[in-house]
């Protein structure tokens, strides 16, 4: 899939919405803890997704294709569905189908030419994502897709190992970090602040900063 490049007209910065990978938040903490199938969802035609079946399949998968829609409606105040990205990211080889069914994880290089080409959105891949590094991505106005564990939602607890699921980092202050969580289990853990030495726990230390 390609879009025709449209640039803004203005360089407005819109509020950052939280979007989930899930089509109903409410349900989250039932999919991570419950063993509620992921893709029994009723609303799994508001992701865009074509058929019920894609949509059980790939929603596991979308925290990259999340974070990618909040960055591109605090740029423009809009942006595709979480499958529409999906399929142009698809495009660009950022996820690969292996035989048997399994997927990479999002592809970053590949992802940055399809933000590149398709939407006009620069985005640095970092493999040297320390504290540091992301205060200064956020002090020059851009937005961090890092690595964490997905169990970052429960900060309390002891990560069982790092990286794999992708956050937009979106500010910080006084030692702290704020990000948005697609697969956060409440409205604190999908907008949530920790110490920045909490969220480096869970860290895999690589992502991607987002020129928006």
């Amino acid at each position: 899939m390609r879009w025709t490049l449209r640039l803004p007209d203005v360089p407005v910065r819109h509020p950052i919405p939280w979007i989930t990978q899930y089509a109903t938040p409410s349900l989250i903490a039932a999919i991570a803890y419950e063993g509620h199938p992921p893709g029994d969802d009723p609303r799994w035609r508001e992701s865009g997704a074509p058929d019920l079946e894609a949509y059980g399949r790939w929603c596991t998968r979308l925290c990259g294709m999340a974070c990618l829609r909040m960055a591109l409606i605090a740029r423009d105040g809009h942006a595709p569905s979480l499958f529409a990205l999906l399929d142009g990211c698809l495009d660009y080889g950022g996820y690969i189908e292996e035989p048997g069914g399994r997927v990479t994880g999002l592809l970053y290089r590949q992802f940055a030419d399809f933000t590149r080409d398709c939407f006009h959105l620069h985005a640095d891949v970092i493999t040297d994502l320390d504290p540091a590094r992301i205060t200064r991505e956020l002090d020059q106005s851009r937005l961090v897709m890092a690595s964490v564990h997905k169990e970052i939602r429960r900060p309390e607890r002891d990560p069982p190992a790092s990286g794999g699921h992708l956050v937009l980092v979106t500010g910080h202050a006084n030692e702290e970090v704020t990000f948005r969580n697609p697969s956060g289990h409440t409205p604190k853990a999908g907008v949530a602040t920790l110490p920045m030495s909490t969220f480096d726990r869970f860290a895999a230390h690589r992502g991607i900063a987002l020129h928006v």
